[in-house]
């Protein structure tokens, strides 16, 4: 799948999975989530390494960030540890 441009206000990445060095559950907005839905570490050392090696992709990104959200959610639960 082709790599893919990140959609304004969309920030599903940010919300959808969990980001255990974050400490941040699935379905909760990262603590470095801004207004406008944009990562404000996104090139700092700060910026954990599961999130910088995330890649937008038309599959993962769908066509809408409702889209995005639901693919990140189905993709959470099928990776969660229980």
């Amino acid at each position: 799948m082709k790599s893919a441009i990140c959609r304004p206000d969309c920030g599903a990445c940010c919300i959808a999975p969990s980001i255990s060095t974050l400490a941040k559950p699935a379905g909760v907005p990262c603590r470095h989530l801004t207004a406008e839905m944009r990562c404000a570490v996104f090139g700092r050392p700060e910026r954990p390494a599961c999130c910088s090696g995330l890649q937008a992709s038309r599959e993962m990104c769908g066509e809408t960030r409702a889209q995005a959200l639901a693919w990140l959610a189905a993709l959470e639960t099928a990776t969660c540890v229980r």
